[in-house]
């Protein structure tokens, strides 16, 4: 049961990865009215444009991982208290 856990926290956080980067896109694509940058080696891209990107893809993904890890080891320890009262 574990593992299942471990599994499901691990889908949870790509589903949650994935869907932070379609709403980064999109908040990015709204307010600048260009596509996000997705080649760092575009040179049609300002720089500072594809740092900014970088930095909030990357502060996104952290705050997710954590999340997600946080929710996996809540439910890990509930499953064992729950597994101790049985």
């Amino acid at each position: 049961m574990n593992v299942l856990i471990k599994l499901l926290g691990l889908v949870v956080g790509m589903g949650a990865g994935i869907a932070a980067n379609k709403t980064l896109e999109a908040i990015w694509s709204k307010s600048t009215g260009k596509p996000a940058p997705k080649d760092a080696t575009n040179l049609e891209d300002s720089l500072p444009g594809v740092v900014l990107f970088s930095l909030a893809g990357g502060a996104a993904g952290a705050v997710i991982h954590v999340l997600t890890q946080r929710a996996t080891k809540k439910a890990l320890t509930k499953l064992q208290e729950t597994a101790d009262e049985v």
